[in-house]
């Protein structure tokens, strides 16, 4: 075998691993956000691992989402305070 070539493993696509099965959610509380033409789904979620706070961004049917553990809520809170602090303090720029 040349060193560049790896050996076969079947006719597994790229990436692929076995189904993991699946994990028992239970959603705590939901909101929904619409912000322009974006809607924002912000889910408090509890598995046997812990609480996690899901925020899903639906555009047009696309959607993409974060996933941040409960024990890093405060200093997320913190962060979107700040944010918004210099938000109301920094003047927009003209288009």
């Amino acid at each position: 075998m040349i060193s560049n070539e790896r050996p076969s493993y079947g006719n597994r696509p790229f990436g692929y691993s076995s189904p993991k099965p699946p994990v028992n959610e239970d959603t705590l509380k939901t909101e929904k956000i619409q912000v322009e033409r974006k809607t924002f789904i912000v889910t408090l979620r509890e598995n046997p691992r812990g609480r996690f706070l899901r925020i899903t961004e639906d555009v047009g049917g696309r959607r993409d989402s974060i996933i941040l553990p409960a024990t890093g809520l405060e200093d997320f809170k913190k962060v979107i305070d700040e944010m918004l602090k210099a938000s109301n303090e920094t003047p927009q720029k003209a288009a």
